[in-house]
């Protein structure tokens, strides 16, 4: 919260937004109520959101102009490209209405109290600590299921089949593109199937959300607890707000509120007891008083009845919330005990309508994107526990060095490291890459343990109508760069572009690769590649800006995403240009030496790896060293002279 406190009065709003953590310039409106009476805002500006990082359940802060850190705060329940929607929990001022609004991504504590309560509660939990503390007996054993899914392989079988009988915790080790989640769906149905209820989790509310549209197709009775970021009908059906609208005690708590608001309003007509009109009374004296029409204390009678007859109000108002909050209750419960699945957020897990709620399986995905606080979360409401995720790819974000040094390594990681390799299963069929792309990433990060699905194995740009034929009348280099028959392509720019930065920032940027870059999109589109099938991805933030802006300048398409690598973390995309940025004498290459962050990149593409660098800076690590020579030896390496 404080890094965003200091960021807000430190930059300029149109800086802030740049960095995709403010919106400037919307327009807000009043659209209804939400769980628990807050107030619904609907956020929208002409032309379109900015490409931002405020997603849903940010914290955010509302203001005009310069906000000074106490504005009014809420959560963003709904994003779509047109509209950001944020629930207030009392009724939004007028700053926060109208043209004119910004939204400023901001922080809380609750996610970090949630923690802290989860650790607190460990010690009602003594088979989760026995686990945690090296002292649980692994009990892996496989059983043998007939699958709800009839597409699943061998490998996804032998996880489905572990993650179903063993004890009291199995990992499911999924690398890029193995299926994970479909894996995960199908042992979450396996064990409903035998009457277990289910809490499902992940730490982002894409990878959640992901789960629910699974789960829904395969027919189970799944509720997801928590703001959606997708509005897929899937998704809403069984989202719990929507439920609650169909359920008749939460129309009675809403019918509840409506007249809540009416009393209010009706408020406005008296005086509010505030210290300046009060002056030390209690509100039993300004009752008594305002009966026998008594001034006291220099107070008007009439200002003492118009007290009097604001907290009149004020009392109904209590006791209508109060009545309220309990029909709300209620519905949650009855729909929340129905469900075969919850499904929620790590944080979320800890909400108060789940405090009451224990689950037979707690399944994690993503457990290697979630520190191990945020994983305690959610298991300290279960008795056995799945967890998937690929502890070679990225670690959850930690933006304190110090914080760091303990939470980079995720329990995922760490019950490895203690019980071994036998608690877990590989997924080792990946249905993304061409077998080009994926030999080096399978070689250097899961032992060359991986194999193609003969349906992507041989996949080009040749199925997308971009033929030899075509890129063969490209002018030098770019014929050989955009030819479909090498999927794997390095462009070495042998220190002719060197690294830039901007004064006062610690990220880098490189000018010469963002042109390389640039030209790649900009012939790949001419050959008729649809803009949403092409990404960028480069490690730096400043890099990442400068070649958006100059999309943006040369008017390529906005489809075209262009982000970090952790932006990119989870997703695909027909084509990857990749830019690594760093090029100097001293051969540093900074956080790149976390190879994570080069199998991510590299593992993004479908068809084609175009990736840009500089060979004499990189090859100093022998990973990328090791990568620079696999793509020359399948004849995809291009020096630029």
């Amino acid at each position: 919260m404080e890094f965003h406190r200091r960021e807000i009065r430190r930059l300029p709003g149109p800086k802030r937004e740049k960095l995709g953590r403010a919106i400037l310039n919307l327009r807000g409106k009043l659209v209804g109520r939400g769980l628990g009476g807050t107030y619904l805002v609907k956020y929208v500006r002409q032309g379109g959101l900015p490409d931002t990082e405020i997603k849903v359940g940010d914290l955010v802060i509302a203001s005009r102009g310069k906000p000074r850190g106490n504005e009014i705060q809420g959560t963003v329940v709904e994003k779509t490209r047109f509209s950001l929607t944020v629930a207030y929990p009392k009724h939004p001022p007028a700053y926060a209405l109208g043209r004119g609004v910004r939204i400023d991504l901001f922080a809380n504590d609750i996610t970090f109290q949630r923690m802290l309560d989860a650790l607190k509660a460990l010690k009602d939990h003594p088979r989760l600590l026995g686990l945690l503390l090296g002292r649980a007996k692994m009990d892996v054993r496989r059983r043998e299921v007939i699958p709800f899914n009839r597409s699943l392989n061998e490998s996804q079988m032998e996880a489905v089949g572990k993650a179903l009988a063993s004890e009291p915790t199995f990992l499911i080790h999924g690398p890029p593109g193995t299926g994970k989640t479909t894996t995960v769906v199908e042992a979450i149905y396996q064990h409903v199937k035998d009457g277990r209820k289910v809490l499902a989790t992940a730490d982002s509310n894409v990878a959640t959300d992901n789960m629910v549209e699974r789960l829904a197709a395969y027919g189970i009775d799944v509720v997801r607890v928590g703001n959606p970021s997708r509005i897929t009908p899937a998704v809403v059906r069984h989202s719990l707000d929507y439920l609650l609208q169909q359920d008749e005690d939460y129309r009675r708590a809403l019918k509840l509120y409506e007249e809540v608001d009416r009393l209010r309003e009706e408020q406005r007509n008296f005086l509010a007891p505030t210290p300046r009109w009060r002056r030390g009374l209690s509100d039993e004296q300004i009752m008594r008083y305002a009966e026998t029409g008594t001034p006291v204390r220099g107070v008007h009678p009439n200002a003492i009845r118009k007290m009097a007859a604001w907290l009149r109000l004020q009392k109904r108002i209590g006791a209508l919330i109060e009545r309220a909050k309990s029909y709300e209750a209620v519905a949650v419960e009855r729909i929340l005990r129905r469900a075969d699945v919850v499904c929620a957020t790590n944080s979320s897990a800890g909400s108060e309508m789940l405090r009451n709620f224990s689950f037979d399986v707690v399944f994690i995905d993503e457990a290697t994107q979630s520190t191990e606080p945020s994983c305690l979360i959610p298991m300290v409401k279960g008795k056995t526990w799945i967890m998937a995720g690929d502890h070679k790819q990225l670690p959850p974000t930690v933006l304190s060095e110090e914080a760091a040094k303990s939470l980079s390594l995720t329990l995922f990681e760490r019950l490895l490291e203690v019980y071994g390799e036998g608690i877990k299963s590989l997924l080792r069929i990946q249905y993304r890459m061409h077998e080009d792309i994926m030999e080096f990433p399978s070689r250097a990060f899961y032992g060359g343990q991986l194999v193609a699905h003969e349906s992507v194995a041989r996949h080009t740009l040749r199925d997308l109508g971009i033929t030899p034929e075509r890129t063969a009348n490209l002018t030098p280099p770019y014929d050989m760069i955009l030819n479909p028959d090498r999927p794997v392509i390095f462009v070495d720019t042998a220190g002719r572009f060197p690294e830039r930065q901007r004064h006062g920032s610690t990220s880098y940027y490189n000018e010469g690769e963002a042109r390389i870059v640039f030209a790649i999109l900009k012939r790949l589109l001419l050959l008729g590649l649809q803009p949403q099938d092409v990404g960028v991805i480069s490690p730096y933030d400043d890099q990442v800006a400068h070649i958006r802006e100059r999309l943006a300048d040369e008017g390529i398409p906005d489809e075209v995403e262009v982000k970090t690598v952790d932006g990119f973390q989870g997703r695909e995309k027909e084509v990857i240009v990749v830019s690594f940025v760093r090029s100097n004498p001293r051969r540093e290459i900074g956080f790149l030496a976390d190879v994570r962050r080069l199998n991510v990149a590299i593992t993004r593409p479908k068809r084609k790896l175009i990736t840009v660098g500089d060979s004499r800076t990189l090859s100093i690590h022998p990973t990328y060293r090791d990568f620079i020579d696999y793509t020359r030896s399948k004849g995809g390496a291009i020096t630029i002279g």
